[in-house]
């Protein structure tokens, strides 16, 4: 049962009864929901016969101070279980059966917040008789603190009259007043739009009677001007309060009336946690009687005493079997809702719950200053300012706070010169940031201060639902901006703007340096695989086989050569000389034969182009890979991360990098996390310098996953020892935060963009990352690979070849002429080692050793054979057994002269000396 004014409850009511049975399989809930007049007893009364005839479970509605003792002696005749969202208006202690109250008693916080500021007269503005209850509960909770103060109150009709009733407070006592509101919340809102603009404004100092300060339209005020202060029971920084707003936003307002927003009233908050309740009551009462749960239930209605529902009208009254069990069970839940802890006390009031203390003032926007609980009373973050009269000095001209965070090369600490004074303010920083801060500072025209971060955070919620770092600064209202490597979230974005990036970036993986490769000797054979080497080879032995077959098959490869013998038929290509010719044509020298038939030109044709294409890739490859150093990486991307476990990995331990790593859905990113989340030691670090710091210390056993632009600066500096590896794993852009409504948002956008298009941007990151950077142009270790001048130990094969060929062709030399000096000892029937001293002989003095004038037969060179020949000369003459010869050194036949110096060649019959006498001749065979 709603009033005509509760849409907004009675929805929340009916979504989340659709939620609840859609995630439910065996338990459905159906709500009958009824708007009528709920200060009308009899109308409340009839209405309740009519439910409870229907066969319901359980009642939930608002009340009236007028209708809620007509409601109370229904629900306890006939055990009818009665949730309401409204407050309880008897005072704690007394005994209600079946009427449990989720809201929650704050009297005693609003006392807290008088004692506080010590407040010692108030006005008390109310808009109804509730309100007049409510204020008898905190003149009770005033009188049992001791606490005496006076208060003047009023009962106002709408804005109009309140504003009337402020003047009138005005006239009767000029100064600072204290003001409790208890008025609805569209009657405060239309009051601080009058107050607005009005300079008296700044001698209020208002207190909210009830828990939906954040349900006002405070967007003007998100920077001050207003003295306002009040308790909050929803908050939205909560995980689960979260979820259920992004789903609450994303209603359409045309089906479901009141929602489609970020705001919810707290009213329709306590609406959703009753049927949390009921459902998780029904769920108790189906697992403890399920026999009994079967026979109270049946289809959609309840089964009592034999009939469904509650008959009001019987005489004597029947009441509802199981009600006084299903009123107990729900006493007795307690869980965690998104009004926070939902339990009760046996009188049906709300326990252990907490209100957040929120509060605008003169100079700041809405901000968390603190709790308040029953049992530990008002615990404050911070000494609240009251009423702030600053003269002159307004919101326009005032020094903005910035926030960044100490990490280079974003914000620094400057170096103070020595001899120098210290430097104060601004100039204590230097930086990306702290450049980017002055030149946003100057464009949009203000005054700043930068100011670290408390807890050297960035920002993320933590296990309690607030938010730490710099977007807890900015949500609190600590911080105007927050200018440093603050990446821009979805989840961010919900409680603080950002402007438009000023960086793009993305999540990077930094690990050690590895050593860098050290080249093979035989380097140089690297271009080729060695598949291709073993082809060439084979290659090269079948082209010359090939050769050597189709010179012995073809007529026009043989030719007639003179030798001692005669002339005899010869051919050039034996399978050594093939083997030569296709050598001298791989390595593209030739040699001194060619083939002449035309299927050895074919071949030495195709073999030639064939080494033209292989010798020129061979060249093309080995100049790139002579000229570049490589180094042998074990981790190349994210995926290689995942699938192993050597190497740990890690992020910081506040942050978007972590956050990310923690709600991806992509499988690779998935167990990255479960691997981060339960590695023991833990793989996350306290800041970026912790994480660099452990990746150089580990020496390749830890990886950094931190922005890209982070890892770009630390490889620029010393020590040159950490690398990027694989690309980025995501792409995104940090951007300079501001609190949610900020008069600065769009002007830093403008401010951001502007900067973008004439390249100061991009002026500032060169300057930073590049201009100051100590490694050299190219760490980021893409590929592995760094371009360098070829030193000797790329190429120290080649001269291993060149020395081992020279030691081999002098090893075959030695062998040639120690074989050729023994063939001419045996020849010339001397010694081996006359032999060898004359060979030595003519290979260092280049001429034969001189011979004596007169020799025997048996006494002439090894190299020439005489045979006594009985036929006559070609001239004539005789031949004979005795001779002399000196000088031969003509190596073609002919005939000795035995007694003259003198020579008849054997071709021309002709005597050299050119006498004809009758001497004798023997025939010589001339070797040289």
């Amino acid at each position: 049962m709603f009033d005509h004014t509760s849409v907004e409850t009675s929805t929340a009511l009916g979504y989340k009864l659709m939620v609840f049975n859609r995630d439910q399989s065996r338990l459905k809930l159906t709500g009958d929901v009824v708007h009528i007049a709920m200060n009308d007893s009899y109308s409340v009364t009839t209405n309740i016969c009519s439910f409870m005839s229907r066969g319901i479970i359980a009642l939930f509605g608002t009340h009236r101070a007028s209708s809620i003792n007509a409601i109370k002696s229904y629900t306890s005749t006939f055990r009818m279980p009665f949730i309401t969202p409204s407050m309880a208006i008897n005072k704690t202690g007394q005994q209600h059966d079946y009427e449990l109250y989720m809201s929650p008693l704050y009297a005693g916080a609003l006392v807290s917040i008088i004692r506080k500021y010590e407040w010692r007269k108030i006005y008390y503005l109310y808009g109804d008789d509730e309100g007049l209850l409510r204020m008898q509960q905190l003149f009770d909770a005033l009188a049992e603190a001791g606490y005496i103060v006076e208060v003047d109150m009023k009962l106002v009709t709408d804005a109009d009259d309140a504003l009337d009733t402020l003047d009138m407070f005005d006239r009767l006592l000029p100064g600072n007043k204290r003001v409790v509101l208890d008025l609805p919340t569209a009657v405060c809102d239309a009051l601080l739009k009058r107050l607005n603009g009005d300079m008296r404004r700044v001698q209020y100092h208002f207190l909210l009677g009830g828990l939906g300060i954040n349900e006002l339209q405070l967007e003007g005020y998100r920077h001050g001007g207003i003295n306002m202060t009040g308790f909050r029971l929803i908050d939205f920084l909560n995980q689960t309060v979260k979820a259920f707003m992004d789903e609450w936003s994303s209603l359409d307002p045309k089906s479901w009336h009141g929602a489609g927003t970020a705001k919810i009233s707290y009213e329709a908050a306590l609406a959703v946690d009753a049927v949390t309740l009921i459902g998780r009551t029904l769920s108790k009462f189906m697992r403890n009687d399920p026999n009994d749960f079967t026979n109270a239930m049946r289809g959609e209605r309840m089964f009592s005493n034999g009939s469904y529902g509650v008959d009001c009208d019987s005489d004597p009254p029947i009441p509802w079997k199981h009600g006084r069990d299903v009123a107990n069970i729900m006493k007795d839940e307690d869980f965690y809702g998104i009004t926070g802890k939902v339990a009760f006390d046996q009188f049906g009031l709300r326990r252990d719950y907490k209100l957040d203390l929120l509060e605008v003032n003169l100079d700041r926007g809405l901000a968390k200053i603190g709790t308040w609980n029953p049992g530990e009373g008002l615990q404050t973050l911070r000494s609240p300012a009251l009423v702030r009269n600053k003269g002159n000095n307004t919101i326009a001209n005032r020094t903005r706070i910035v926030t960044s965070i100490l990490t280079a090369p974003y914000l620094m600490l400057r170096s103070t010169p020595k001899g120098g004074a210290a430097l104060t303010g601004n100039d204590r920083y230097e930086g990306y940031c702290a450049d980017l801060a002055r030149k946003i500072a100057d464009r949009i025209g203000i005054d700043y201060l930068i100011q670290p971060v408390a807890d050297s955070k960035y920002g993320s919620r933590d296990d309690n639902g607030t938010w730490n770092g710099m977007v807890g600064e900015l949500v609190r209202n600590e911080a105007d901006l927050a200018i440093a490597p603050l990446t821009i979230t979805s989840v961010r974005e919900r409680v603080i703007d950002f402007s438009k990036p000023f960086m793009s970036l993305g999540i990077s993986i930094m690990i050690s340096k590895p050593t860098k490769e050290t080249p093979g000797v035989f380097s140089f054979l690297f271009p080729l695989s060695y598949e291709i080497w073993m082809c060439v080879i084979f290659a090269y032995i079948g082209v010359s086989v090939v050769l050597f077959l189709v010179s012995r098959f073809s007529p026009f490869e043989w030719h007639i050569e003179d030798n001692t013998d005669g002339p005899t038929v010869t051919n050039n290509f034996t399978i050594f000389n093939s083997l030569w010719f296709s050598l001298g044509a791989f390595m593209q020298q030739g040699c001194d034969i060619e083939p002449r038939s035309m299927s050895g030109r074919i071949v030495g044709s195709v073999w030639w182009f064939f080494t033209l294409i292989i010798m020129s890739s061979y060249t093309a490859n080995l100049a790139a890979f002579l000229t570049v150093e490589r180094m042998n990486s074990p981790i190349e991307s994210a995926e290689d991360l995942a699938k192993q476990t050597e190497i740990k990995y890690g992020t910081i331990d506040s942050g978007s990098t972590k956050e990310f790593f923690r709600s991806s859905t992509i499988a690779v990113f998935e167990r990255m996390w479960a691997f981060m989340d339960t590695a023991e030691p833990s793989v996350f670090v306290g800041s970026n310098e912790a994480g660099v710091s452990r990746v150089r210390s580990e020496r390749g056993r830890y990886a950094f996953l931190t922005e890209s632009t982070n890892n770009d600066y630390i490889n620029q500096r010393k020590p040159c020892d950490t690398m990027k590896v694989g690309n980025n794993l995501d792409s995104k852009g940090y951007g300079i935060g501001t609190p949610l409504g900020s008069d600065l948002r769009d002007r830093v956008t403008l401010a951001v963009l502007m900067l973008r298009e004439k390249g100061v941007l991009h002026k500032l990151e060169k300057k930073w990352w590049f201009d100051l950077g100590e490694c050299g142009k190219d760490t980021t270790g893409k590929k592995g690979d760094t371009t360098s001048s070829l030193k000797l130990q790329n190429v120290a094969g080649i001269f291993y070849i060149l020395v081992g060929g020279l030691l081999l062709a002098l090893i075959m030399a030695v062998l040639e002429f120690l074989f050729k000096a023994k063939m001419e000892a045996e020849r010339r029937k001397t010694s081996f080692v006359n032999a060898v001293r004359s060979k030595a002989r003519l290979s260092i003095k280049g001429k034969p050793e001189k011979q004596t004038p007169a020799v025997g037969v048996n006494d002439l060179p090894l190299n020439v054979s005489i045979t006594p020949f009985q036929d006559s000369p070609p001239g004539g003459g005789h031949a004979g057994r005795q001779h002399y010869w000196e000088g031969l050194n003509d190596r073609r036949d002919g005939w000795v002269d035995g007694r003259a110096d003198a020579w008849l060649d054997g071709g021309t019959g002709r005597r050299t000396d050119g006498r004809t006498d009758d001497d004798r001749w023997v025939k010589v065979k001339g070797r040289g």
